[in-house]
């Protein structure tokens, strides 16, 4: 008797010591979000990455929240990471080069706090843009190959027999500067493959939000002639749209995919049709998701004071989304998509990532840059 209630006795500790991993990685943590100028709605880079905490937490039992700071200053967004940090947050995701400042004081001020950025790069860690500072242990700062997705949108965009195309990005960041870049070479290199002759306006509208004096200009664009714009910038994307289905025009949108906002979004009620062709995306939540698996599961130090920036290299970190519903192409397909991307991962196709000098571009290519 006392034999089989030691064996009884050893089984159960044996279950309770096999529970402690999954026990421990959730005792005591919590996941906070901070968002930038945006919102965890606003159908671009905030909204995704915080998909990618709700999921991760959920299907791991964690607590999660977010926080939106007061106002678009350093300042704010270190009182809402003192505030996250006040109310348990174990692991902070911030997502947007916005927190490159506040980096450099917040994760030396919490040294024992784990922070996620996402879409922060080396030049965005800097006070005064003089001294630039690197990720501490507790920190992993993470960008994107924007350069190869946009290149894939402009490369898709002319071989389904659009010539006349317009970029409208946001804040002229790395980020955007190189969506834009990759989105002229796309378009010439496919120019140049058909034989055709291709004109892109290209601007930035200096914020990420729509306005009446943006959709004006995007009105002009359409009216001119242009057939499709690749808004990118956050909520930018609604003034092209607004202007895009008065006169039919299309639209390409960016960073997860924007077609079910053209379906089911919280503008979709105002167009007759739906504008978005395709996006061009990256793999915000798939990366937030994978980050956070990763602390959980102790691996962080892998990952801590590094700049990780995700292309085709590494994995279906940038592209465009080929569901069905989301393909609105007429001619070009997915598997000509696939050809292109599989060129690019295996560096038969060389998109360039400078940001600071324009494309060169083949003589059948015109491209306005508009002020």
């Amino acid at each position: 008797m006392k034999k089989l209630s030691l064996i009884a006795l050893l089984t159960a500790l044996v279950m309770v010591l096999g529970m402690v991993p999954m026990t421990a990685m959730a005792e005591g943590e919590k996941i906070a979000l901070i968002t930038d100028v945006g919102t965890i709605d606003d159908e671009s880079f905030n909204q995704a990455c915080w998909q990618g905490v709700e999921a991760y937490a959920t299907a791991n039992n964690i607590e999660y929240v977010y926080y939106q700071p007061t106002a678009d200053s350093t300042d704010a967004r270190l009182q809402a990471v003192d505030q996250a940090v006040a109310e348990g947050a174990t692991v902070i995701v911030m997502p947007g080069y916005l927190f490159g400042a506040t980096l450099v004081t917040c994760m030396e001020d919490y040294p024992e706090v784990t922070f996620i950025a996402v879409d922060v790069g080396a030049g965005d860690m800097t006070l005064d843009y003089a001294t630039y500072y690197e990720p501490l242990e507790n920190t992993v700062c993470v960008t994107f190959a924007e350069e190869q997705a946009g290149y894939l949108a402009g490369y898709a965009a002319v071989k389904d027999g659009y010539t006349k195309l317009g970029f409208l990005g946001g804040m002229a960041v790395p980020a955007v500067i190189r969506y834009g870049y990759g989105f002229v070479q796309g378009a010439d290199a496919a120019a140049a493959e058909l034989g055709v002759e291709i004109e892109i306006n290209y601007t930035y509208g200096g914020q990420f939000f729509g306005s009446p004096e943006i959709t004006a200009k995007m009105e002009g664009w359409y009216q001119a002639g242009t057939e499709i714009v690749f808004a990118c910038g956050g909520g930018i994307y609604t003034s092209a749209v607004e202007a895009a289905t008065k006169v039919n025009g299309m639209v390409i949108g960016v960073d997860v995919d924007q077609h079910y906002v053209g379906e089911n979004g919280i503008a979709a009620e105002q167009y007759t049709y739906n504008p978005f062709v395709t996006s061009a995306m990256k793999g915000l939540q798939n990366v937030t998701e994978t980050l956070l698996g990763e602390y959980f599961a102790g691996n962080f130090a892998e990952y801590g004071t590094k700049f990780i920036n995700y292309s085709l290299t590494e994995g279906e970190y940038v592209g465009l989304p080929t569901a069905e519903e989301s393909w609105c192409f007429k001619t070009f397909t997915v598997e000509e998509y696939e050809i292109v991307k599989n060129a690019i991962k295996d560096g038969t196709v060389v998109v360039s990532n400078d940001t600071e000098n324009a494309p060169v571009v083949t003589e059948g290519t015109t491209v306005n840059y508009i002020a």
